[in-house]
């Protein structure tokens, strides 16, 4: 029942295009990348790409690593082999 809800977790955070950009740079530049890069590559206010960013974290999807002032976020690519993984039901158990 854990992984059913942690596979809904995930397709929850990449339900939204806003999301899918945001990992879709990260990917584009080696798995990471700085916040302002980000926030650059989205027509979006500041709070708009901070919720969308608390997502992807919360998902574990991305992790955050503060430097400063700076946050740099880094793909986790664990997850997303689960994610696969699970969608395709080879780790899911099916029950009824």
């Amino acid at each position: 029942m854990e992984n059913l809800k942690n596979l809904e977790k995930t397709a929850k955070a990449l339900s939204d295009i806003n999301r899918l950009k945001i990992l879709e740079l990260l990917a584009s530049q080696g798995g990471t990348g700085p916040c302002s890069s980000i926030q650059d590559c989205l027509n979006l206010a500041q709070p708009s790409v901070s919720h969308h960013l608390k997502i992807l974290q919360e998902a574990g999807l991305i992790r955050a690593e503060k430097a400063g002032r700076q946050y740099t976020y880094t793909l986790q690519p664990t997850v997303f082999k689960n994610f696969i993984s699970g969608i395709s039901f080879g780790m899911v158990p099916v029950s009824g």
